[in-house]
């Protein structure tokens, strides 16, 4: 599942299966409480059972085992008849008698009360086990409904996409060699509408490779590669158009799974903004650290780096759609992207790989 995907269905389930949850708690919490109220109400008239077979003095008490009785004075004190004592390990009720400030106070250990409410527990929390279980399955299928509709959505608009860039590829193959053939006549090659026309067309042909692999982030195969042969072919591709900077690379026997192609986007998304806003005679450095990949440059910072990835974010030093695409292609593969600013230049890290032997 990709991940607008997963972030849609994990909201979905979410919302289902939380509201559901909160409402079988509160409902056994209550249920409860309510029992555990009868209990106590079937305790005290135990009690006072107990104290009428006492009275009544006609058979022996019952559960002596568990009740005892004994007769207290009160003085100074008149004890509501309503009066019903729980304490850590008894119940205990006073009973007036005929004689004045004499009380029959009658207990009852816990025990049963305990275990009855140990039980009554342990029902409700299988009971609310039981049915978190079942709603987290119907949560899963509501969830697996409602987005229905919006990856069919998102599959149309994909298959749209593919075919917009599909057809592209013949009028922008054509305007450059076109272009090309314009360079190579003496008399139309120093023109500067053509410098302009050609960078125009680089733009439209660099837009067009990153959503052709932004596209096929659904297919995407991860496999054991050599990261620092990706960042030297990316280095080459650049290294003609930007003479005047300074590349290093510090990077032997990196291998990790990831995509290839994606990969390689990424990188030509970075260091082709590394390399526009950089300053003259600076640097582009590249580098490996653990698990990370650094891409490093001497440029004029960023001034807004926490902003750098959003689509609608546009600065003097910002590369437009590259980064944006370029993070939607590190969530499809699962790595992190995090850039640090400063004015003396910026980095970008890639983070996660996932190392494997060469």
């Amino acid at each position: 599942m990709l991940h607008h995907k997963k972030n849609a269905f994990l909201k979905f389930f979410s919302l289902y299966f939380i509201s559901v949850a909160l409402l079988i708690l509160a409902s056994g919490f209550f249920y409860f409480e309510q029992t555990k109220a009868q209990f106590l109400k079937k305790e005290h008239f135990s009690l006072i059972e107990y104290a009428r077979e006492i009275k009544m003095g006609d058979k022996p008490p019952s559960n002596s085992s568990i009740f005892h009785h004994e007769f207290v004075i009160k003085k100074g004190k008149t004890i509501d008849i309503r009066n019903f004592t729980v304490t850590k390990d008894k119940f205990i009720k006073y009973i007036p008698t005929n004689r004045k400030n004499y009380y029959l106070k009658v207990t009852k250990t816990k025990k049963i009360f305990e275990k009855e409410l140990f039980n009554l527990k342990a029902k409700i929390l299988l009971m609310q086990l039981l049915l978190l279980a079942i709603f987290a399955v119907i949560s899963y299928y509501l969830a697996k409904s409602a987005i229905k509709p919006l990856e069919e959505s998102i599959d149309t608009l994909d298959k749209f996409a593919k075919d917009l860039i599909h057809d592209l590829n013949t009028p922008v193959t054509a305007m450059k060699l076109n272009i090309k053939l314009l360079e190579k006549n003496p008399l139309t090659k120093d023109i500067k509408a053509l410098s302009r026309l050609k960078k125009s067309i680089d733009t439209i042909s660099e837009l067009r490779e990153n959503l052709t692999i932004l596209l096929e982030k659904k297919t995407f195969q991860i496999t054991n590669v050599n990261i620092c042969e990706i960042v030297k072919d990316v280095i080459l591709l650049h290294q003609p158009n930007y003479r005047q900077l300074r590349f290093d690379i510090d990077c032997e026997n990196f291998f990790a799974k990831t995509n290839p192609n994606a990969l390689k986007q990424i990188l030509h998304n970075l260091v082709s903004n590394a390399c526009k806003y950089n300053k003259p005679n600076g640097y582009v450095k590249i580098y490996t650290k653990d698990t990370s990949l650094y891409i490093e440059d001497s440029g004029v910072g960023i001034k807004e780096p926490e902003k750098v990835f959003d689509r609608e974010y546009s600065a003097q030093n910002s590369s437009g759609l590259g980064l944006d695409i370029a993070k939607r292609l590190c969530d499809a593969m699962g790595l992190k992207i995090e850039v640090r600013s400063t004015k003396k230049g910026s980095v970008f890290i890639l983070k996660d790989l996932k190392l494997t032997l060469s």
